[in-house]
Order: structure tokens, then C-alpha cells, then sequence
């Protein structure tokens, strides 16, 4: 599913306007993305949780020519489905 079909599938379910749900989604992605930047997470009930996860520097290896390479610490969004959304599927 693309996001113009999941706008115009939530238009339909919730009763709105395209407009209208594309400017929900819109408002909770940015929401969201503002919370992890923030170092906070969401958790939706039933549905799961965004947060970030920090991952350590480590020691990689180029394939193609064998040789160790530095691997910089990062961070990297995460979701984890909730019990309920898990049992639906």
C-alpha cells in the first residue's frame, strides 16, 4: 500500500476528506519524528511503540576487499508491534 492508498483508505474509514486524512497523517508522522528527535518514545496501546535505538561503533568488513572498516556509532528508529496488533495478524 502507497500512501495516496492509505490516505484514501482512511478518508473512507473515518468519513473525511482526502484532504483531511492526508493532513492527519501528515500531523502524526511529524508528531512522531518530533518525539524521537526529542529522545522520547509513542506507545499506542494495543498497536505498539516507536522509539530509537542506539547502536554501538563497531568493526565492519569490506567484502569486496577484505579489510576492517570503522562502523560509527548511530541511531536508528525502531517499532515494536503491541500483543493485540501481533494476535490480529
Amino acid at each position: 500500500m502507497k500512501k495516496s492508498e492509505l490516505i484514501s483508505a482512511i478518508a473512507e474509514k473515518a468519513g473525511i476528506s482526502k484532504v483531511a486524512a492526508d493532513k492527519a497523517l501528515a500531523a502524526f508522522i511529524e508528531t512522531v519524528e518530533g518525539e524521537l528527535k526529542a529522545g522520547g518514545e509513542v506507545s499506542l496501546v494495543g498497536f505498539g511503540t516507536f522509539k530509537v535505538a542506539n547502536r554501538a561503533a563497531r568493526t565492519g568488513i569490506n567484502p569486496k576487499t577484505k579489510e576492517k572498516i570503522k562502523i560509527a556509532a548511530s541511531k536508528a528508529p525502531v517499532f515494536k508491534a503491541g500483543k493485540a496488533f501481533k494476535d490480529a495478524l
